[in-house]
């Protein structure tokens, strides 16, 4: 599972983290490596593995990053600033998310979390953004279109996607 610390607005992982810790899940933060511009997954193993790096956004102290071949059919939880119910995601600007998301396999479900005030019928698009296949909300989950490719099924219980992995 890869989550994410959040900043401003966006939809606080904190308990996330700590259920997926208490369940033994191994659990990834982005780290930015400034030098080549992109964000490198690290294991986090407490909240405490967390401090104030680029931009003022937590990320993990020093440790070896993942190779993203290594993250297998993991969930990805991606912040925003506005997302669309089609997957499309409007993050900070840099560019940084989408280039990690290009970068991961096909097994990887992505998923934008975000308060029903983020959502937005249409959002601006570039190129080079990445769709996510989930968007969800603290009242709904919104399948988007790269959805086809994820290992989900269109079956729901409680509005909740159930997983074929």
């Amino acid at each position: 599972m890869v989550l994410y610390a959040s900043k401003d607005n966006e939809v606080l992982t904190d308990s996330i983290l700590a259920d997926a810790l208490g369940a033994g899940r191994a659990v990834y933060y982005p780290r930015l490596d400034r030098a080549r511009e992109q964000l490198r997954l690290v294991q986090v193993l407490d909240a405490s593995d967390l401090r104030p790096g680029a931009f003022g956004i937590c990320e993990p102290s020093a440790r070896d990053a993942l190779d993203l071949n290594d993250l297998g059919d993991a969930v990805v939880c991606v912040p925003g600033l506005g997302f669309s119910p089609s997957g499309q995601r409007l993050g900070r600007g840099g560019g940084h998310y989408d280039r990690l998301i290009a970068q991961m396999g096909p097994a990887v479900v992505t998923v934008g979390l975000a308060y029903s005030f983020q959502l937005l019928e249409r959002m601006p698009q570039r190129p080079h953004d990445q769709r996510l296949d989930f968007v969800i909300t603290e009242s709904a989950v919104h399948a988007a279109e790269r959805q086809a490719q994820a290992p989900w099924t269109q079956t729901h219980e409680g509005g909740v996607p159930r997983c074929n992995f």
